[in-house]
């Protein structure tokens, strides 16, 4: 796991997760400071970032070799200079990722090619100058924006790679900005929107209009035909963490959903029961046909007999295998 510096730093370090300890990478970081940058993950397993001092620098970190090398310029101006914001940076299932401004302006950045491109303005003057989003199952951003630096109030739009659409509001946006809000992607399908303000207690769900494709969703190869309670098995199948982190904000709140989870739901009463998943083979996304793993927890208080077990990726579920609990 790669760490930044601090507000004005160059420096960067690596965090080890096994031993829990920090080493210190050797020169510099990327070609200005970490202030208010976010980090978007590719599937190759590099990190871009969009600069927010070097305006309209990008660049990408390589974790192999722990060197960093430019991305370009973007074709438009996705940060505010007076404050450094920007906004959130997400993967789409398509093969691109999406940058959304601190200013009214957006870009998209194509994996294959590792080329960007202008894509619409966020509709009335708003941007997003620190502010969170979802990947929905269809593949769609939602996101809160707000006009100007830390000005005006929320308006919630969906993002389908091409233009924005505007959403309802909820209890609290009218009188919200961005930044004050945080979303993560549920197993459900849904987003979860909550307030981050400190006063406001509002949390509400919203629900995808479309479903995912096929090609999407993870795919289980090998379970236990029974599982018996309070045991850890492994499960192993292909893109159990998805084609996207799920949710990000940028660099105040990092609450990324590309893991697997294990959901298993009795046949005769319909309930459903939730598996803790560690020791992931990956953390890696849109990992294609290659043959992935996690082990799982069954949950001691499952209920016995005929169940159907699934794999969850950012809200996207695999298709149900039938396993019996014991």
């Amino acid at each position: 796991m790669l760490g930044q510096g601090g507000i004005s730093s160059t420096k960067q370090a690596l965090f080890n997760l096994s031993t829990l300890t920090w080493t210190n990478l050797p020169g510099n970081g990327n070609s200005d400071t970490f202030s208010e940058e976010g980090f978007g993950l590719l599937p190759d397993g590099r990190i871009l970032v969009v600069d927010t001092a070097d305006i309209p620098n990008s660049e990408l970190y390589d974790t192999t070799t722990q060197s960093w090398t430019s991305a370009g310029n973007t074709p438009v101006v996705l940060v505010d200079a007076g404050s450094f914001e920007i906004g959130p940076q997400l993967q789409r299932p398509n093969g691109t990722l999406v940058a959304i401004g601190g200013t009214p302006h957006n870009a998209i950045y194509t994996f294959a090619t590792n080329t960007w491109a202008a894509t619409s303005d966020m509709p009335n003057g708003n941007d997003s100058a620190d502010g969170p989003a979802v990947v929905l199952p269809d593949g769609n951003l939602f996101l809160p924006a707000s006009p100007g630096v830390f000005q005006g109030v929320i308006t919630f739009f969906t993002f389908d790679g091409t233009s924005f659409t505007q959403a309802p509001g909820t209890a609290s946006s009218g009188r919200l900005q961005s930044w004050q809000t945080r979303m993560i992607m549920l197993p459900t399908g849904q987003a979860l929107y909550c307030v981050a303000d400190g006063r406001t207690k509002d949390v509400e769900l919203a629900n995808s209009n479309g479903r995912p494709q096929k090609l999407w969703r993870p795919q289980i190869k090998s379970v236990p035909a029974t599982l018996t309670r309070g045991t850890t098995v492994q499960i192993r199948g292909r893109q159990f963490n998805g084609l996207t982190c799920g949710s990000d904000y940028g660099d105040d709140a990092t609450n990324a959903t590309n893991y697997p989870l294990a959901r298993i739901t009795n046949s005769a009463t319909h309930h459903v029961f939730y598996g803790k998943t560690h020791d992931h083979s990956t953390m890696a996304i849109a990992t294609g046909s290659l043959q992935v793993s996690t082990m799982f927890d069954v949950p001691a208080s499952a209920e016995t007999g005929a169940s159907v077990i699934e794999v969850v990726a950012n809200g996207i579920p695999s298709k149900p295998v039938a396993v019996t609990i014991q």
